[in-house]
C-alpha cells in the first residue's frame, strides 16, 4: 500500500514538472518582451530573445521570473542600445503587461523620457541611471517603489517632484551627477523612509543644510550632498539622526564651526567626509567620544583658521580600528602641535594624510611599523625633523604601500641605503623639500612598480647609480631640480624606457648630452636648464619625437639648432635662451602647436625667422639680446594670440609696423635697444596692456588626478570611498613654469605663473624713435609700466597721461619733451618711478600725493622746472608760466631793464635817421615817413 502511495506521487510530481514546462512564461509577456525589443532599435544585446532556441522567455537572458507563477519580475536592460547624444522616448505602456515586475534597470540607454505615465503598483526597484533625461519623469503612480535612482542624466529642473513625495515607501533616492540648481525643495522631509539620499554632483544646488526639510530624515543611513553649493553651517539638528552611518559634505562652501554637540550622537556613524570647505574656530575630538565605529574620516580644510584637538580627555579610540584618517590645512593640537596620539594604537590603517597640520615630531617610523597594510601615507608639509630610517628587519616592510609623500619637511640625513626594499611596490615616492643630503642609494632600482619619484630640493650629490636609472622600469616621472647632483644627465646604459617626464634643472650635471636619452623614447618633457652641459645640442634628440617641451636654457650650448628639431611635430615650449648657439631657427620647424619660445641672449642673426608666422598659437616669443637685424616684420600680425613679445637688444632698424597693432592681446611688448625710428604709430592704443584678454586664458595651472595619469586601480572601501590623489604637475606645455623677465621700476623683474597675469608693460627705450608722443598712448589704462627714454621724441607731455590709472613706472627721461609737466598726473596714485631728466621741460613740477616721494633725480637735466624739491622758487623764477593774467608790476627789474633798452635802441634809430635826412635830402619825404612811424610805435 505504501508502495503504490510513493508511486502515485512520483506521478503526480512528474505531471507536475511536465505542466510546468509545458507552461513557460506567460504568453501576453512573452509577446510584450517582443514588443519591448523592438522599441530598442534593434539592439543587438537582446538578439536571442523569440529567435525559436528558448521559447520560454523565463529563460531569456537580463530576464527574471517568479517560479511559482512565471510572471516578470525583473528586467534588466540596461546598457543594451548603442550610445547617442539624440536620444529617444520610451513608450511607458510597453511594461503596462508586466503586472508582477519587481526589478526594473533601464540605465545607459540614452532615454530621454517616457511617453504617457509608467504605472506599475508592484515596482519596487527603477534605474534610469546614465541616460538623457532633462526632468524628473512622473512616478507618481509606483507606490511600491523603495529604490529610485537617476544618477548621471541632465535633470536641470525641480518639476514632478512633489509627485516623488507620495511615495512613501521611498528608501534611496540618487539624483547624483545631475544639473540642479536651487534650493532643496521643502517637501523633500516628507520622505520619512528614506535610508539613502545623494546629491552629489550637481554643482549648483545652494542654500542651507536645513533647506528642504533634511533634519526630518531620521531614518536615514547614508547622506552624500559633496560637490554642490551648499552655504553656511552645519544644521545642529543632524544630531538628531541618530541612524546614520555615513555623512559625505565635502566640497561645498559651508563655513562656521563644526557642530560637536551635534556629531557626539551619532553613534553610529562609520565614515565622516568634511574636505573642501572653509571651517573655522575649534574642533575637539572629544565629540567622537561616545563614537567607537568610525573608520573614516576626512577633513580637507580650505581655511587655515580651523584648530584640531585629537587628545579627547577621554582618550578616544576608534573600534574597530580606523582604516582613512585624512586630516589637512589644520592647526593641530596647539600648542605640542604633535601627532594624534591615538595613531600609536592603531594597526589598521591604510590611508593616513596628516598634510600642512603643523606636526613637530621626528619622523614617526613607527606608523610604517605598525601599521603593515598601509597603502598611502601623507605628512607633507609639517615641521618633522630627524632622518628617515627604518630597520631593515622583515617586520619593517610595508608591502601594500602604494604612496609615500613626506614632502616639505625638515627631514635631513642620508636615504636609507636600503630603501629599495623598503617597499618593493612603491608607486609614488615624494620627499622633495627637505634638508636630504648624499647620493642616491643604489637599492632605488629595486622599485621595480616606481612610477614618480620626486626628490627635488634637497641636498643630494654624486651621480645617479646604475641600478638606479637600469632598475626602475616603469618610472614615468622623475623630479631631481634643485639639488648638487652631478655627472652625465642619464648614462648611455639608462633603462628608463617609461620615462615621460625629467626635470633635472638646477644641478652640476656636466659633459655633453648623453644618447641614454633615447632610451626614453616616450619623454614629453625635458628639462636640464642651469646646468653644466657643454657642446652641441646633438642631432639625435630629434628622435624623441613626443617631446612638448625642450628646457635647456643657461648651459655651454653651442652651435646651431639641429635640424633634427623639425621631426618634433607636438613642440609647444622650447626655451634655449642663455646659451651660445648661432644661425637661426630651422626653416622646417613645425610651429602648429608652439606656445612659448625662449630664444634671448644667444648669438642668433639674420632676420626675424618668417617659420614663425605660422605659429597662430603662439603666446610668448622672447628673442631678446640676441644679433637679429632688418625690420619688424608685417606678418607679425598673425600672431593673434601672442601676449608677450620681448625682442629688445637686437639691431633692428626702421619703423614699427602699423600691424603689429593687430596684437590685440598682448600685455608685455619689449623693443628696446634696438634702432627703431620715425615715429610711433597711434595706434599702439588698440593693445590690451593688461586689460582683460579676449581669449580663453592660457596660464592657468594644470592639475592632473592620479588614477587619470597612471590608471592605478580605484580604492573602494566598504563605504564606497574613492581615494583620489591630486597632484599638481606641470606636463606637456607647461603653462605654470611659463616665466618672463620684464625691466620695471628701473630693475630686471621676472613674472611667473599667477603673477604673470597681472603685470603689463611696454619698453621702447634706447631707440631713435621722433616726433611727439601720440595722445592716444594715454588711453592704455591698464598698464604697468611705460618706458620711452633715450629716444627723440619732442613737444609736450600728453595731458591724456593722466589715465594711466595703473601704471607703476613711467620713464621718459632722455628726450627732447617740452612745455610744462601735466598737474594732473598727480591722479596716478600707484606711481613709483617716474622721470622725465634730461629733456627741455619747464614750469613747475608735480608736488601732491606720490610726487611727493621723488627726489631730483626724477627731474635733472631740466634747467627750467621749478619747484620746493628742486629748492628753486617758482614765483622768482623767469621759467614760470601761470595761467592768470599778466598785471603790469613797475617795480619788476625785468621790465624795466627791458624798458630801458627798448627806448636806447631806438633813440639811437631816430638819430640815424635824422643824419641820413641830412646827408641825402633826395630820400627826405621817405625819411620823414619813417621817422613818423618810428616815433608813433615808441610812443605806443
Amino acid at each position: 500500500m505504501e508502495n503504490r502511495c510513493v508511486f502515485c506521487l512520483w506521478i503526480l510530481l512528474l505531471i507536475s514538472v511536465v505542466v510546468i514546462e509545458v507552461q513557460g512564461c506567460d504568453e501576453e509577456e512573452r509577446i510584450a518582451l517582443l514588443r519591448l525589443r523592438d522599441a530598442f532599435n534593434g539592439t543587438t544585446a537582446l538578439s536571442s530573445w523569440g529567435d525559436g532556441k528558448e521559447k520560454d522567455c523565463c529563460k531569456w537572458e537580463r530576464v527574471k521570473c517568479d517560479q511559482s507563477n512565471h510572471h516578470v519580475t525583473q528586467l534588466s536592460l540596461g546598457d543594451i542600445r548603442l550610445w547617442s547624444f539624440d536620444g529617444f522616448f520610451l513608450n511607458a505602456s510597453l511594461f503596462l503587461p508586466f503586472q508582477e515586475l519587481q526589478n526594473l534597470s533601464l540605465d545607459s540607454n540614452t532615454i530621454r523620457g517616457f511617453h504617457e505615465v509608467l504605472n506599475l503598483s508592484k515596482l519596487q526597484v527603477l534605474d534610469l541611471s546614465f541616460n538623457l533625461y532633462d526632468e524628473i519623469p512622473s512616478l507618481g503612480l509606483l507606490r511600491s517603489l523603495s529604490i529610485l535612482n537617476m544618477e548621471g542624466n541632465s535633470i536641470n529642473t525641480w518639476s514632478h517632484f512633489e509627485e516623488l513625495t507620495t511615495l512613501k515607501h521611498l528608501e534611496l533616492l540618487n539624483f547624483a551627477y545631475n544639473d540642479l540648481s536651487g534650493k532643496i525643495p521643502q517637501s523633500l522631509g516628507s520622505l520619512t523612509s528614506l535610508k539613502f539620499l545623494s546629491f552629489m554632483s550637481n554643482w549648483q544646488i545652494s542654500g542651507s543644510l536645513k533647506d528642504g526639510g533634511l533634519c526630518k530624515l531620521r531614518k536615514l543611513e547614508e547622506l552624500d550632498l559633496s560637490k554642490n553649493g551648499f552655504q553656511g553651517e552645519i544644521p545642529s539638528c543632524l544630531g538628531n539622526m541618530t541612524s546614520l552611518r555615513v555623512i559625505i559634505l565635502k566640497q561645498n562652501y559651508l563655513t562656521g564651526t563644526l557642530p560637536s554637540a551635534a556629531f557626539s550622537t551619532l553613534t553610529s556613524l562609520t565614515h565622516l567626509s568634511l574636505s573642501l570647505n572653509y571651517f573655522e574656530g575649534s574642533f575637539s575630538f572629544n565629540s567622537f567620544g561616545n563614537n567607537s565605529k568610525l573608520e573614516i574620516f576626512e577633513l580637507d580644510n580650505l581655511s587655515s583658521n580651523l584648530t584640531i584637538d585629537t587628545e579627547s580627555p577621554h582618550y578616544w579610540m576608534p573600534q574597530p580600528q580606523i582604516k582613512i584618517f585624512r586630516l589637512t590645512n589644520c592647526k593641530l593640537n596647539e600648542p605640542d602641535r604633535n601627532l594624534p596620539s591615538f595613531l600609536l594604537k592603531q594597526s589598521e590603517l591604510r590611508v593616513l594624510e596628516l598634510r600642512n597640520t603643523g606636526v613637530r615630531e621626528i619622523f614617526p617610523t613607527w606608523l610604517l611599523i605598525n601599521n603593515s597594510n598601509m597603502e598611502f601615507l601623507s605628512l607633507a608639509g609639517n615641521f618633522l625633523t630627524g632622518h628617515f630610517t627604518y630597520n631593515n628587519h622583515s617586520q619593517s616592510k610595508n608591502e601594500y604601500l602604494i604612496l609615500l609623500d613626506v614632502s616639505m619637511n625638515q627631514i635631513q640625513g642620508v636615504l636609507p641605503y636600503s630603501i629599495g626594499v623598503f617597499s618593493p611596490y612603491l608607486v609614488l615616492l615624494n620627499m622633495s623639500m627637505n634638508a636630504i643630503q648624499g647620493g642616491i642609494p643604489p637599492s632605488m632600482g629595486e622599485l621595480k612598480q616606481l612610477q614618480l619619484l620626486d626628490l627635488s630640493n634637497n641636498n643630494l650629490s654624486g651621480e645617479l647609480p646604475k641600478e638606479f636609472v637600469q632598475g626602475c622600469i616603469f618610472l614615468e616621472f622623475l623630479k631631481l631640480e634643485n639639488n648638487n647632483l652631478q655627472g652625465q644627465v642619464l648614462p648611455t646604459n639608462s633603462n628608463l624606457n617609461s620615462l615621460e617626464y625629467l626635470r633635472m634643472e638646477n644641478n652640476c650635471f656636466s659633459g655633453e648630452l648623453s644618447r641614454g636619452l633615447l632610451n626614453s623614447r616616450w619623454l614629453g618633457l625635458l628639462d636640464l636648464s642651469n646646468n653644466l652641459i657643454t657642446g652641441e645640442i646633438p642631432d639625435w634628440i630629434g628622435n624623441l619625437s613626443r617631446l612638448s617641451s625642450i628646457i635647456l636654457s643657461n648651459n655651454f650650448l653651442q652651435g646651431p639648432i639641429p635640424m633634427s628639431f623639425c621631426k618634433v611635430k607636438e613642440l609647444s615650449f622650447l626655451d634655449l635662451s642663455k646659451n651660445k648657439l648661432t644661425e637661426t631657427i630651422p626653416a622646417c620647424l613645425d610651429v602648429s602647436s608652439l606656445r612659448y619660445l625662449h630664444l634671448h641672449d644667444n648669438g642668433f642673426t639674420g632676420f626675424l625667422p618668417k617659420i614663425l608666422s605660422e605659429a597662430s598659437s603662439l603666446v610668448t616669443l622672447d628673442m631678446r639680446d640676441n644679433n637679429l637685424s632688418g625690420t619688424l616684420p608685417t606678418w607679425i600680425s598673425s600672431l593673434s594670440n601672442l601676449r608677450f613679445l620681448l625682442l629688445g637688444g637686437n639691431q633692428f632698424q626702421g619703423s614699427i609696423p602699423s600691424q603689429l597693432c593687430d596684437l590685440r592681446n598682448v600685455s608685455m611688448l619689449d623693443l628696446s635697444s634696438n634702432h627703431l625710428s620715425s615715429v610711433l604709430p597711434s595706434c599702439l592704443h588698440k593693445l590690451q596692456f593688461g586689460s582683460k584678454p579676449t581669449f580663453n586664458d592660457m596660464l592657468e595651472p594644470k592639475v592632473y588626478n592620479w588614477n587619470t595619469l597612471w590608471g592605478l586601480r580605484t580604492y573602494l572601501y566598504e563605504s564606497q570611498l574613492q581615494i583620489n590623489i591630486i597632484l599638481e604637475l606641470d606636463y606637456g606645455a607647461s603653462d605654470e613654469e611659463e616665466e618672463v623677465k620684464f625691466v620695471t621700476k628701473s630693475r630686471s623683474e621676472s613674472y611667473k605663473g599667477n603673477i604673470l597675469k597681472y603685470m603689463s608693460g611696454m619698453d621702447l627705450s634706447f631707440n631713435n624713435f621722433t616726433g611727439s608722443i601720440p595722445y592716444e598712448i594715454g588711453y592704455l589704462s591698464d598698464i604697468h609700466t611705460l618706458n620711452l627714454s633715450n629716444n627723440h621724441f619732442a613737444g609736450s607731455i600728453p595731458t591724456t597721461f593722466s589715465n594711466l590709472k595703473q601704471v607703476e613706472c613711467l620713464d621718459l627721461s632722455h628726450n627732447k619733451l617740452n612745455g610744462q609737466i601735466p598737474q594732473d598726473l598727480i591722479e596716478l596714485n600707484f606711481l613709483a618711478i617716474f622721470s622725465v631728466a634730461f629733456n627741455n621741460l619747464s614750469g613747475r613740477i608735480p608736488d601732491k600725493k606720490q610726487f611727493l616721494t621723488f627726489d631730483n633725480s626724477s627731474y635733472e637735466g631740466n634747467p627750467l622746472l621749478c619747484g620746493h624739491l628742486l629748492e628753486k622758487s617758482c614765483s622768482n623764477s623767469s621759467t614760470e608760466l601761470s595761467s592768470e593774467p599778466i598785471i603790469q608790476n613797475n617795480d619788476d627789474p625785468f621790465k624795466e631793464t627791458f624798458l630801458w633798452s627798448f627806448i636806447a635802441s631806438y633813440t639811437i634809430a631816430f638819430i640815424a635817421s635824422i643824419v641820413v635826412f641830412l646827408c641825402c635830402t633826395d630820400y627826405s619825404e621817405r625819411l620823414l615817413e619813417y621817422v613818423r612811424a618810428k616815433f608813433i610805435v615808441f610812443s605806443f
